[in-house]
C-alpha cells in the first residue's frame, strides 16, 4: 500500500472544506482508480453504478456489500488519494451501516455517501419519481449510528438527498438536509435528474453555507463549471464517465476484431501491454525480487546484435538477414536463443535492422536499428541499452552470427569483474586462413599460469602485428550492473561524434580500457563458430552447442 504524508480521511475532509470547488472522478476497480489518480484528481468516487456494472449486474444492490468492499480494497491499495464510496442506502439497517463504517476504515476508505431511499435501492435515473424515500427519522438515526461507529474523527459521512429525484420539491429537500446535518452528516449531496441545474442552484441558495454541498452533474453536464463555482458548491463528482468510455471503446474494438479477423488495425490504437504492466506495478515487483529472492539478481540479460544483412552469403540473404538463415531446420537466431535459455538467461534483446520483419523468433525482445545501412554496431548496442533502461543485473553482449557452447556463458558468469571477455587461444588457424578477426593483446598469454592469475585485456584490433597477438576475441562482452552505467556513458561519448557512427564493439572495449577500466580475459579454445561464409554455414550444421 502506498504511504502518504497525510491520512486519506484528512485529505478528503480537506476537499470538503478547502473553500474552493474541488473535483473527484469515478473509478470501479484498481486499474481505473490508478488512472484517476495519475490524471491528477485529488479524490476518487467509488460509484455504485459502475462497480455494479463492471460485475455485469444492475445497480439494485445485486452486488453484495462484501463484493463492494473487496473492490474498494484493491482500489485503495492501488492509490494514495482518498476514496468516497457510493454506499447506496448503507446496505440495510443502522446496524449494517455501523459494520460498513468499520470495514471501510479498515480498508483505508476516506468517506461514504448514503442516500435516503429504501433498501434495495434503484438507480436514481430509472423512474426516479416513483421511488419511495426513507423515513426521515430512520435515516437520521442511521447517520448518527455511523458517526458513533467511526474510529477516525476525520472519516466523512455524506448524506445524499433524493427529494428532487422523487419529485418532492425544494421544501422537502431542505427539510431533509437540515435533519441529516443535525444528525452529524459532514456534507450534503443534493441530487437532480434535470438537464439544467435549476434545482441544485435553488437548494444551494437557500442552504447557504451551513455545511459543504456536493453535486453530481451527470444530467446537467452542459452547465459550465463557473456556475457551480459562483454558487459555492464544495465538491463536484464526475460519476460514471470512465466506465461509459470504456464500454464504447470495448464495443468498437470487439466489433472491429470480429469483423476483420486480425489485429493489424487495432494494435496501434490501444494501450500497449507495457502500459498495462506499468499500471500494475510490474517494475516494483522486479525490484522486490532483487531484494528478496535468492539468486534473482544473478540471471543476466543478453543483447544480440543482428542488424546486418550478411552480404558475404550472397543470395541467401536477399530476403532475410543472416540471423534467420536456417541451420539444421531452424533459424540461426533460434539456436543462439536456446543456448542462452539453457543456462537460465531468458531476457534476450535482439537488435534488428536489415529485413527486420523477417526476424520473428517468438519469445524475444526486439529493438530496431532503422539506420543499419549507415551505422555500425555501437548504434545498435545503444538502442538496446536505452531499451533496457536502468539495468540491475549483468548484461552479455554477443552477435547474431556466432554459434557457441553453453559453457562459454558459464565462463563469463564466473568472474566478479565489471567487464569480462572470452578470447580463443587457438587463433593461428584463423590467422593463417586470412580470416578477418578482432585479435586480442592480453596481459599474459594463455598458459598454465593463466589459470591461477587474472589476465586482462590490453587491446583489440584487426591489424595487430602477429607477435603481439594472444588470441581472437570471440564476440562476447559481459558487463556488470555497475559497468552498465559506464557503458552507457561511453556510448554517448563515442556516438556524439558524427564521424564515429560506424564504430564497432571493439572500439567501445578499447575506449573502456583507455579510460582505466579493467577487462578480465577468460581464455578458451574453440567451441564457437563465427558464420561468415557459405563454408561456415555448412560447418554450422555439424556444430554441437
Amino acid at each position: 500500500m502506498k504511504k502518504t504524508s497525510a491520512k486519506k480521511t484528512t485529505a478528503f475532509r480537506g476537499l470538503l472544506t478547502s473553500g474552493e470547488i474541488e473535483f473527484i472522478c469515478e473509478a470501479h476497480n484498481g486499474l481505473s482508480a490508478k488512472i484517476v489518480e495519475e490524471t491528477g484528481f485529488k479524490g476518487i468516487w467509488g460509484s455504485g453504478l459502475t462497480i455494479s456494472a463492471q460485475y455485469g449486474v444492475r445497480d439494485n444492490n445485486e452486488t453484495s456489500w462484501t463484493q463492494v468492499l473487496e473492490t474498494l480494497e484493491f482500489m485503495s491499495d492501488a492509490t494514495s488519494v482518498p476514496i468516497m464510496l457510493d454506499g447506496d442506502t448503507g446496505y440495510g439497517s443502522f446496524n449494517n451501516f455501523r459494520r460498513l463504517i468499520h470495514k471501510l476504515e479498515q480498508r483505508g476508505v476516506a468517506a461514504v455517501c448514503i442516500e435516503d431511499k429504501i433498501f434495495p435501492k434503484t438507480n436514481s435515473f430509472i423512474s426516479g419519481d416513483t421511488q419511495p424515500l426513507a423515513d426521515i427519522h430512520e435515516f437520521s438515526g442511521k447517520i448518527k449510528a455511523g458517526k458513533d461507529a467511526q474510529l477516525d474523527d476525520d472519516f466523512s459521512i455524506v448524506a445524499r438527498v433524493e427529494a428532487f429525484i422523487a419529485g418532492w420539491g425544494l421544501g422537502e429537500a431542505l427539510r431533509r438536509a437540515e435533519a441529516y446535518h443535525a444528525a452529524g452528516a459532514d456534507a450534503i449531496l443534493i441530487h437532480s435528474a434535470l438537464a439544467v441545474p435549476d434545482e441544485v442552484l435553488a437548494f444551494k441558495k437557500e442552504w447557504a453555507d451551513r455545511c459543504p454541498v456536493v453535486i453530481v452533474p451527470t444530467k446537467y453536464y452542459a452547465t459550465t463549471t463557473e456556475v457551480f463555482e459562483d454558487a459555492g458548491f464544495s465538491l463536484v463528482i464526475w460519476a460514471n464517465h470512465l466506465l461509459r468510455a470504456s464500454i464504447t471503446a470495448m464495443q468498437r474494438t470487439a466489433k472491429q476484431i470480429h469483423g476483420e479477423r486480425n489485429l493489424m488495425s487495432i494494435e496501434d490504437n490501444v494501450a500497449g501491454v507495457d502500459e498495462v504492466f506499468r499500471l500494475q506495478g510490474a517494475q516494483e515487483l522486479k525490484e522486490a525480487e532483487k531484494r528478496y529472492l535468492p539468486g534473482a539478481e544473478q540471471a543476466p540479460c543478453a543483447v544480440i546484435l543482428a542488424a546486418s544483412r550478411g552480404t558475404e552469403l550472397g543470395e541467401l540473404t536477399e530476403d532475410k538477414p543472416k540471423v534467420m538463415i536456417e541451420v539444421s531446420g531452424k533459424p540461426l537466431l533460434s539456436h543462439i536463443a536456446e543456448t542462452y535459455n539453457q543456462v537460465g538467461i531468458k531476457k534476450l534483446v535482439v537488435v534488428r535492422g536489415y529485413m527486420k520483419r523477417a526476424v520473428d523468433v517468438p519469445g524475444l525482445d526486439y529493438v530496431d536499428n532503422d539506420r543499419h545501412d549507415s551505422t555500425g554496431e555501437l548504434v545498435s548496442l545503444k538502442g538496446a541499452v536505452d531499451h533496457l533502461g536502468n539495468l540491475g543485473t549483468d548484461m552479455i553482449v554477443s552477435y547474431g552470427d556466432v554459434l557457441f557452447n553453453k559453457y562459454i556463458l558459464y565462463l563469463l558468469e564466473e568472474p566478479g569483474e565489471d567487464f569480462v571477455v572470452t578470447v580463443d587461444a587457438d587463433w593461428r588457424n584463423s590467422r593463417n586462413a586470412g580470416r578477418e578477426a578482432d585479435w586480442a593483446v592480453c596481459s599474459q598469454p594463455n598458459s598454465r599460469a593463466a589459470f591461477s592469475t587474472d589476465v586482462h585485456l590490453q587491446r583489440l584490433g584487426d591489424d595487430l602485428p602477429e607477435a603481439s597477438i594472444h588470441g581472437e576475441w570471440m564476440g562476447f562482452l559481459k558487463v556488470s550492473a555497475k559497468g552498465f552505467s559506464i557503458v552507457k556513458t561511453a556510448l554517448d561519448e563515442l556516438l556524439s561524434n558524427p564521424e564515429q557512427q560506424q564504430f564497432k564493439v571493439p572500439d567501445l572495449i578499447n575506449m573502456l580500457i583507455e579510460n582505466g577500466n579493467t577487462i578480465r580475459v577468460i581464455y578458451t579454445t574453440g567451441h564457437w563458430l563465427d558464420i561468415d561464409t557459405v563454408q561456415d554455414l555448412v560447418a554450422a550444421g555439424n556444430f554441437n552447442a
